[in-house]
C-alpha cells in the first residue's frame, strides 16, 4: 500500500512538473559578462519574454566557458564575441548557424597621469608597444574571454610575449571585466575593456580612455543555435524563436534604443 502511494505521489508531482514546464518555457542563453554587466539584457529581455511568453535565463561568462558550456549542451543559444571561436563552434557541428546581433568597440583604459604616454593615440598596437617598453602595469583578464582573445591579438601584433611578462608588469586577473577595471583601478594600471563595460562601470577611481578608435579595435558579437542533433534536449525551437526576435526588426530596435547616460552602447547590424 505504502508503495503504491508513493508510485502515485511521484506521478502526480511528475505530471505536476511536466505541466508546469509547458506553462512556463524557458530557454538558456550562454552568454558574456559584457552583455550583463553592461545592462543590455535586463533593458531588452522584458521586451522578448513579454511577447513571447519564454523566459529567457542567462549564463554570463567568458566567451571561452560560454562555449565550453554550450558544446557540452548546458544552453540552448550561444551569444558571444569571438568570431573565429563562433565560426569553429559552427564548424564543428555544435551550433547550427551564426548570425551577427551587434557590435561595439574595445578601447584602452589606463591611469590619468598616464606613465607610457599613450593618452589621444588610436592605434593599440603602439599604445601597447609603449606600455610594454616602460614596463607599466597593465592588467589583462586572463581567462579566455572574447575581450582577453582580442587583447592578445594586439599584443602578438606588438611583437610582445606577455606570457614572459606575467608576474611582473603584466597582471592576470582571471575574472571578468568588472573585476579586472577594479583591480586596475586600484593598481593605477592599464587595461583593454569593451566600451559597454567602461560605460556601466561606476568605480574608475582615476581611470579614463586613453586609446580608442582603432579598426583593430572593433567587436562584433554573434548569436548561435546550440545544435539539438548533438544535444537533443536542446529547446531548439524556442531558441530559433528568440534568436529570430534578436535579429529582427523588434529586438534590433531593442538593442538600438538602450543607452546610459546618453550614450549608445550596441549597434545592432543583422543582416
Amino acid at each position: 500500500m505504502v508503495r503504491q502511494w508513493v508510485r502515485a505521489a511521484v506521478t502526480v508531482v511528475a505530471l505536476t512538473t511536466g505541466s508546469a514546464q509547458a506553462a512556463d518555457p524557458f530557454i538558456v542563453v550562454q552568454s558574456t559578462t559584457s552583455t550583463q554587466n553592461s545592462g543590455l539584457f535586463d533593458a531588452i529581455l522584458p521586451w522578448f519574454e513579454a511577447e513571447s511568453g519564454i523566459d529567457v535565463r542567462i549564463v554570463a561568462v567568458g566567451t571561452g566557458q560560454a562555449i565550453r558550456n554550450a558544446r557540452n549542451g548546458d544552453g540552448d543559444v550561444l551569444l558571444v564575441h569571438a568570431k573565429p571561436a563562433e565560426e569553429a563552434f559552427v564548424a564543428e557541428g555544435w551550433g547550427v548557424s551564426r548570425q551577427d546581433v551587434m557590435y561595439n568597440d574595445f578601447v584602452i583604459v589606463g591611469p590619468k597621469g598616464d606613465p607610457a604616454g599613450v593618452r589621444g593615440g588610436s592605434d593599440a598596437v603602439a599604445a601597447l608597444t609603449a606600455i610594454a617598453q616602460t614596463g607599466a602595469i597593465f592588467v589583462s583578464r586572463g581567462d579566455d574571454s572574447g575581450t582577453h582573445k582580442a587583447e592578445l591579438r594586439q599584443w602578438g601584433q606588438a611583437g610582445v610575449d606577455v606570457a614572459q611578462a606575467s608576474g611582473g608588469w603584466y597582471r592576470e586577473t582571471g575574472s571578468g571585466m568588472g573585476a579586472t577595471l577594479n583591480v586596475a583601478a586600484g593598481m593605477g594600471a592599464y587595461t583593454l575593456t569593451d566600451r559597454a563595460t567602461w560605460l556601466a562601470f561606476g568605480n574608475a577611481h582615476g581611470l579614463e580612455v586613453l586609446v580608442e578608435g582603432d579598426p583593430g579595435l572593433f567587436n562584433q558579437y554573434g548569436v548561435i543555435l546550440v545544435n539539438p542533433e548533438k544535444h537533443p534536449g536542446v529547446r531548439a525551437e524556442a531558441g530559433q524563436r528568440f534568436i529570430d526576435w534578436l535579429v529582427g526588426q523588434d529586438g534590433q530596435a531593442a538593442i538600438a534604443g538602450y543607452k546610459l547616460d546618453g550614450e549608445q552602447l550596441f549597434f545592432p547590424n543583422a543582416r
